[in-house]
């Protein structure tokens, strides 16, 4: 592929709600570019951007694919993000690098819930947007209703461009408003147009919707208003340059139309990108000391480039993509990551359309491209000079709000475990790996439970690492309820030579407000001195497994207050027995309880779904705290609530809301279990232990 100047390049990230269309309209403009040589399917699985094995058995984008394509000597970047809100960091990814969000909506459906989330995503980047109402040739589909709804949801702002002729199997032409000229679609996917007359019965309505458009664009440019209150001919090109001008300034939100996997008036927005949708521009930077810096798009200029995405493949390695806003990187050269100061030795460079790999010499200000094998690069980080290093802002990802306990499957699985997962990090910032000190576990957490589960499918795949699936275990803790005094135990073991001798006696009582306090109150050295570390360490070393249930135990106060000692046979090890013994006993007799983490849970769902929201936040033993009004209808709930009750709740808030909802959730305390629960929990542990054993 050749390579372009920045004027002539047109970065679109593709966004909706899952299942608008994305990837239908990415195939009918690569099959319609020449790109590809067959039209493909979603249902077939034969499309140039899902063509990771786990899109192809959902049917569902995953990741985003990057789709170059040329029309009228130009160059489409287009970004194919998935729809579902378990990849939201691949879409956060995307919308960092393109410069227009074109945003599906299914003519049928209208604004959904994925719909509302691309839109506040490229508000809160900035980012230009423009509306393709798709599956124009669908049953049920209805322009009017679809158009309504966006600008009900998103403003005045929205206005069509074009207006289709008929619905459903009817859908036979395409109007465009500023040239008044209609289109009729031949019958073949070949994308043939051929213009017609208006049809008699929509002149009326190409007439107020133009009106209505003019209107926008003069709006968005002084002179062009003047000339329009004082009735002056503006010419349909000035209205375009105006049109342009108005998206790029976010002033206006265009309307298309079509329906992508009949290929019918994809060719008319290819035309629109390459006029109306705005080119690379500027961008801004921070030098080696912390300043900012005005970048123009000048392949002269000093090198700033910001990795967006990572592929880790088992036999290609680790494959970066990047988009480069000022300067050139060529292939077989070096690169600076400025954001962990490491000189990076790049290979070849590739253009990637979907999985296949384009060499070439160079990429551009504005271009973006993709090398292999780079040492620590990782997704978010910039790519510089040595001599003149700057970073671009990185990429914000979400918080993980499903967690699940990862266990390999067999000992092979085992050994390859830890390095799989690392590689799966490294592809998808928005999981976190940890572990579990006290259980042992590996825990895996990620965006929702098809998140995770989609990755470990992955890891299986590419690294052949199998493991289950399971709810991590509750981090429940042990403490007493009342004190007890001068609880005695004596270690006293003879064997040949020297015995073991150590003798103690405890006071054991809750402690509230910290989880561990030593104290010693030896009169006359009955215990040396020397030995009571021992003690201490045998105390801390028998809380580590409560007597109910085998939790750690916490908000405990020891005392030592008393004991004896033999001259011979006394040693630490002694005492150290001694001391946990008779801690155990204690333990015992202070009426021992379970404790569960409680966490703090901040709910923002819009009011309509505040009462569901709440009848099930009641059902999991939430303490509502208090409510905030927030802006867009929205409110936020914060409520304390068990930990046991909140490791499904994204899946549950999800079905709850139809995915309107989110939440952030950390822990806050311990509190007492309820009575009634507390058997069913150590039943439960006793269970894991017999079958552990």
């Amino acid at each position: 592929m050749r390579t372009y100047t920045v004027e002539r390049i047109r970065n679109v990230g593709l966004f909706s709600h899952g299942g608008a269309g994305k990837t239908s309209l990415t195939e009918a403009m690569a099959f319609l570019t020449h790109a590809t040589t067959r039209l493909g399917r979603v249902e077939d699985g034969n499309t140039v951007s899902d063509w990771d094995p786990d899109e192809i058995k959902r049917q569902i984008s995953i990741t985003t694919s990057l789709v170059p394509v040329e029309w009228r000597d130009h160059k489409l970047n287009l970004l194919d993000a998935p729809g579902y809100a378990d990849f939201v960091g691949e879409i956060r990814g995307a919308m960092r690098v393109c410069d227009v969000a074109l945003i599906l909506l299914d003519a049928s459906a209208g604004v959904e819930v994925g719909t509302e989330q691309i839109w506040e995503a490229a508000t809160a980047v900035d980012r230009p947007r423009v509306l393709f109402i798709n599956k124009m040739d669908r049953e049920n589909a209805n322009f009017e209703s679809s158009l309504s709804a966006a600008q009900q949801a998103f403003g005045p702002a929205v206005v069509p461009v074009q207006l289709p002729i008929g619905a459903e199997k009817q859908f036979t032409g395409v109007i465009d408003l500023l040239s008044r000229q209609a289109y009729q679609f031949g019958d073949g996917k070949d994308g043939t147009l051929t213009p017609i007359d208006i049809p008699a019965a929509l002149a009326d309505a190409v007439e107020a919707q133009r009106t209505a458009l003019v209107e926008k664009i003069c709006e968005s440019d002084e002179e062009l208003t003047l000339r329009y209150l004082e009735d002056d001919e503006i010419t349909v090109d000035e209205l375009r340059q105006g049109l342009k001008a108005g998206i790029a300034a976010g002033t206006l939100v265009p309307v298309f139309v079509g329906a992508a996997t009949a290929c019918k008036a994809v060719t008319l927005l290819l035309d629109a990108i390459v006029d109306y949708f705005p080119s690379p521009a500027g961008t801004t930077a921070r030098d080696a000391a912390g300043n900012e810096v005005a970048l123009t798009p000048d392949p002269a200029g000093p090198l700033a480039a910001v990795v967006f995405k990572t592929v880790a493949d088992p036999f290609v390695g680790k494959l970066s993509y990047f988009r480069v806003y000022s300067g050139t990187i060529r292939s077989d050269s070096h690169a600076f990551n400025t954001t962990r100061g490491h000189d990076e030795r790049l290979g070849q460079l590739y253009v990637m359309r979907g999985k296949e790999q384009l060499n070439v010499a160079e990429a551009g200000p504005g271009d973006i491209a993709a090398v292999a094998k780079l040492q620590v690069t990782a997704t978010g980080d910039t790519l510089s000079d040595a001599q003149h290093r700057l970073t671009l802002p990185g990429i914000e990802f979400p918080h993980p709000s499903f967690a699940a306990a990862v266990t390999p499957k067999t000992k092979s699985d085992l050994d390859k475990m830890g390095t799989a997962i690392q590689r799966l990090l490294e592809e998808d910032p928005t999981l976190q790996v940890s572990r579990d000190s006290r259980t042992g576990e590996t825990i895996l957490a990620g965006l929702g439970e098809s998140h995770v589960q989609i990755a470990l499918d992955r890891m299986a795949r590419k690294f052949g690492v199998h493991v289950e699936l399971g709810l991590p275990q509750v981090a429940y803790r042990e403490t007493i309820s009342v004190p007890v005094r001068g609880v005695e135990y004596k270690h006293k073991k003879q064997t040949g030579g020297h015995g073991q001798y150590g003798h103690v006696f405890l006071d054991v009582e809750p402690l509230p407000d910290a989880d561990f306090q030593f104290e010693e109150r030896i009169v006359g050295g009955v215990v040396p001195k020397q030995f009571i570390p021992a003690v201490e360490k045998g105390v801390r070393e028998a809380m580590e497994e409560g007597p109910l249930a085998g939790y750690p135990m916490v908000n405990v106060k020891v005392t030592l207050t008393d004991g004896s000692y033999h001259s011979v046979d006394s040693s630490e090890m002694a005492f150290k027995i001694a001391a946990a013994q008779a801690f155990k006993k204690a333990a015992l007799q202070a009426k021992p309880i379970l404790l569960e983490p409680i966490m703090h849970l901040r709910v923002t769902v819009p009011e309509n779904h505040m009462g569901d929201v709440m009848s099930d936040l009641n059902s999991k033993r939430a303490q509502v705290q208090g409510m905030d009004p927030g802006s867009n209808g929205l409110t936020t709930i914060v409520a304390l609530v068990p930990a046991a009750e909140v490791q499904r709740y994204a899946t549950d808030l999800r079905s709850i809301t139809q995915g309107r909802g989110t939440f952030t959730v950390e822990f806050s305390h311990y509190q007492p279990v309820p009575p009634h629960l507390t058997e069913q929990i150590i039943a439960a542990a006793k269970s894991r232990e017999t079958a552990h054993a």
